[in-house]
């Protein structure tokens, strides 16, 4: 079935197999874009219709989960023997949910602090991103620690939040090969986005944090967080570039 635009919302609605819909919000990491969608999530979730089983936010879309069963033996009670796919069945319901999407609402966002060391073993990669953007190995810390990030999705493993918000002024490539130290809590950096991965990955690990339970309960809550960086840096570590 193609997919369909909702003008008022700016969105469109497209299958996704038999049994979900993606609602499509933009094409960029923006915050106007993250608050629809989590207002959505966050409406759907307060109020879910028969046959609902999650919704799932990324950046730009919001993928909603439903039974096809349910559904449509929902459908069968009002409708007699009309027959309706469970798909425009949803498809109408979330139409319906979009347009009563209070757009104007105020988001409420949890602060976390994260402790991070720097350098050394703790962030390989601090001096190549302090070279890379012709910065002092301090000045990196400096900008990397006083920022605030926001955590627009979960990524593809549990407690790994995709962050928003990351100075361009130390924005950095992605390395070619993986990090084999970047799997223990480490932040990273790269071009406008960060994240905090406790994988082996291809981003820039210039810092880690031991708080890890944090990160995985606050992962786990619905409520939008930002990550506020705090600083420690080994007391023997200068700017060695």
């Amino acid at each position: 079935m193609p997919e369909k635009l909702l003008k008022k919302t700016a969105c469109t609605l497209s299958p996704l197999g038999d049994s979900a819909i993606v609602i499509t919000f933009g094409n960029g990491m923006e915050y106007s874009v993250h608050k629809k969608i989590k207002l959505l999530k966050d409406l759907l979730e307060d109020e879910p219709f028969a046959g609902f089983i999650e919704c799932v936010p990324a950046y730009t879309n919001l993928t909603v989960f439903y039974d096809p069963l349910i559904i449509y033996k929902e459908q069968n009670k009002s409708n007699g023997n009309e027959t309706i796919s469970p798909f425009e069945v949803v498809r109408s319901i979330l139409e319906m949910k979009l347009q009563d999407l209070k757009e104007d609402k105020k988001l409420i966002h949890r602060t976390v602090t994260i402790p991070v060391c720097y350098g050394y073993e703790y962030g390989p990669d601090l001096e190549y991103v302090a070279r890379y953007n012709d910065l002092t190995t301090d000045e990196v810390i400096h900008i990397h620690s006083t920022g605030e990030y926001l955590a627009y999705m979960i990524g593809f493993a549990p407690g790994f939040p995709f962050l928003g918000g990351l100075s361009e002024n130390i924005a950095t490539p992605r390395r070619s090969s993986p990090n084999d130290h970047s799997g223990r809590g480490s932040r990273d950096c790269r071009y406008a986005n960060g994240s905090i991965s406790h994988i082996n990955a291809w981003w820039m690990a210039i810092d880690r944090t031991n708080a890890n339970q944090i990160i995985f309960t606050e992962c786990k809550s619905s409520k939008s967080i930002t990550s506020r960086g705090h600083c420690e840096v080994p007391s023997d570590y200068g700017s060695r570039i």
